[in-house]
């Protein structure tokens, strides 16, 4: 083994270790690794070169498509996510589940079913804020399901030719290199595919709920004293008119509850389940500030002040303020309509918290005390605008708090499905599919390019692009080549043992490096070891187990957040720690493999 070789294994070593051990985060631990390699001395020739990796070596994964699609999705889920589209799809799919098993078959059968014809990536970059709100209106914590989410996806992936992009990768060496196998089809991966997600759906439900941790419930996120005081209106043409306050999703909402409902000047004070809504009701909410704001984004309802439509900025542009009235504030002993603030500040009170007291009452009829916190909608510059103001003690933004553009909704499922389309049917590449959605989402107003910009989650991505670095590094040294070479020693010339090596070395190999790297350093392995046993035993053995475990293995990698990058992105939602993916990951790992290896051979003989 080369110094290189045994330089790319301790710093991997490293790597793994700050990742299982430390709180340090995942993206500065992967570019310090790479900045190691790229300036550690290496003995070479009869003297001392720099680096294992040239600088164009090292950001090569920058450059990589697959780190640019995960960028522009974020994009097009931003249109989504402002339009509404995503809470419409998380409704459709998702629905409301009484426990955690049935959300986890609500989210996972879905998944693995889009995964099987779509790139498992746009698919985990959809569902992640879907089922993070689901999350929040349901109570459930995210740490139990955005895991199942990830390998859902990986799962579904594994059943075509065209669920992930290692699957084609593998096809196109089949036919590169010449193996005299017949090019493969779109479902011959099928037949050990579909036996692999039913065996890995049923550990997640079975053995899943045990094992994932239990953290970041969003239930614990509502812990706030203040509890605000909010109407919202039933208007002519929703979607919930008609429907009862449970099925409208109004029943147990996490960190706030439906008061009263007025109707026709009476008020309905014992709300129950059963209730039957109606155009025009006026519907009385008391709750803390999260789960107010996510009242403000339901579809089928608007605030009950007319006096958010005749502020001048558009509703798309506003966000919400918490702004605490003073006592030197002139609103200070008038009602909420004598105060004038539209007028005044270019605002409009949205709801009012007062020391944990329930206020009775019309919004506008309120009269306002020092102290009072009001939730204002505004345009982006009312915090500057005000913040030493007199009036107010305290004027903070609320993040993520932009009225949502339902009327574009439509838009923005179509875009998706356009994009979807395009690239399921190859008339785009999936990176210039997700560039025309993203563009035509900006375009369109179903985001603005400001939320467009925010939207990026550069530590995924940088996480990303140092892991393909790390990849790189273990093909230039030799290391992958070396250790694959050493296990094969060991297990002899039998088909099956060579079969069950050349999966698990796969399988190791794309856990620490990347999928598509993982499958181009075992392919002409396997090809050779092929060779050898048709030496060694004067017989032909075929090439297509060993190509089937490698599509399989390549694809099927649960056990680090680094082997797959569906893992890397829920890694963050999830609040997950690295052990938490060697916990559920390495059973689910030996489960895929043992089926994988037992299953192959009887449908693809020797």
């Amino acid at each position: 083994m080369s110094i290189e070789a045994i330089i790319v294994l301790g710093v991997i070593a490293v790597v793994l270790g700050a990742l299982m051990f430390t709180r340090i985060a995942a993206d500065a631990i992967l570019v310090s690794a790479l900045t190691l390699l790229l300036v550690v001395p290496v003995p070479k020739g009869g003297g001392i070169t720099l680096g294992v990796l040239t600088p164009k070596e090292a950001i090569g994964g920058f450059a990589s498509t697959g780190l640019a699609t995960v960028a522009v999705l974020f994009v097009v889920v931003t249109g989504l996510k402002e339009t509404g589209g995503i809470d419409w799809i998380s409704a459709r799919l998702l629905g409301r589940p009484r426990s955690l098993r049935t959300g986890m078959v609500r989210m996972a059968a879905p998944v693995a079913g889009m995964s099987a014809f779509l790139n498992n990536t746009p698919v985990v970059a959809l569902m992640i804020p879907a089922v993070g709100d689901w999350c929040k209106r349901t109570g459930l914590a995210p740490s139990k399901l955005m895991i199942p989410l990830s390998y859902a996806a990986i799962l579904g992936g594994t059943c075509s030719l065209i669920g992930t992009s290692t699957n084609l990768v593998v096809a196109g060496m089949v036919v590169d290199q010449q193996t005299g196998l017949e090019p493969l089809g779109m479902f011959d991966v099928t037949w050990i595919g579909v036996p692999c997600v039913l065996v890995g759906l049923l550990f997640l439900l079975l053995v899943g709920p045990k094992l994932l941790p239990n953290r970041g419930s969003s239930a614990s996120v509502m812990a706030d004293p203040r509890e605000y005081t909010l109407e919202m209106i039933v208007p002519e043409g929703s979607a919930l008119a008609g429907k009862t306050v449970e099925d409208a999703g109004l029943r147990n909402l996490p960190g706030c509850f439906l008061v009263e409902v007025e109707r026709e000047g009476g008020v309905m004070a014992a709300v129950g389940p059963e209730s039957v809504l109606r155009a025009g009701d006026r519907l009385v909410f008391a709750g803390v500030v999260e789960a107010i704001k996510d009242l403000q984004t339901l579809r089928g309802l608007t605030p009950a002040t007319d006096q958010v439509f005749k502020l001048d900025s558009p509703r798309y542009r506003r966000r919400l303020f918490e702004a605490v009235v003073s006592r030197t504030s002139p609103a200070a002993g008038r009602t909420i309509r004598e105060g004038r603030f539209r007028n005044t500040y270019d605002a409009v009170v949205i709801a009012v918290a007062r020391e944990g007291e329930r206020l009775k009452g019309k919004l506008g009829a309120i009269e306002l005390k020092p102290g009072d916190t009001l939730l204002l909608e505004a345009d982006p510059g009312f915090a500057e605008k005000h913040r030493n103001s007199r009036d107010f003690l305290l004027v903070s933004a609320l993040e993520d708090s932009t009225p949502r553009r339902h009327a574009r909704a439509p838009m923005a499922v179509v875009l998706l499905a356009g994009m979807v389309a395009l690239a399921a049917l190859g008339v785009m590449e999936m990176l210039t599919a997700a560039l025309l959605a993203a563009g035509l989402m900006v375009l369109s107003r179903c985001c603005t390019i400001t939320e467009a910009r925010r939207s990026i989650d550069w530590s995924v991505l940088i996480v990303i692009g140092a892991a393909l670095g790390l990849g790189e590094a273990l093909r230039v040294s030799g290391a992958s080549s070396d250790i694959a070479h050493a296990i094969l020693s060991v297990v002899g010339q039998h088909p099956w043992m060579v079969l069950l090596a050349i999966y698990a070395i796969t399988s190791l190999a794309t856990e620490v490096i990347t999928n598509n790297a993982a499958v181009v350093l075992v392919f002409p392995i396997a090809v050779k070891a092929v060779e050898k046993i048709e030496i060694a035993t004067s017989t032909d053995v075929s090439l297509m187990p060993f190509v089937i475990a490698i599509m399989i293995g390549g694809s099927a990698s649960f056990a680090t957040p680094l082997g797959y990058q569906t893992n890397l992105m829920v890694y963050g939602p999830g609040g997950y720690r690295f052990a938490d993916f060697l916990r559920v990951g390495v059973p689910m790992n030996i489960l895929i493999g043992v089926t994988t290896v037992v299953l192959t051979p009887l449908v693809f003989p020797f």
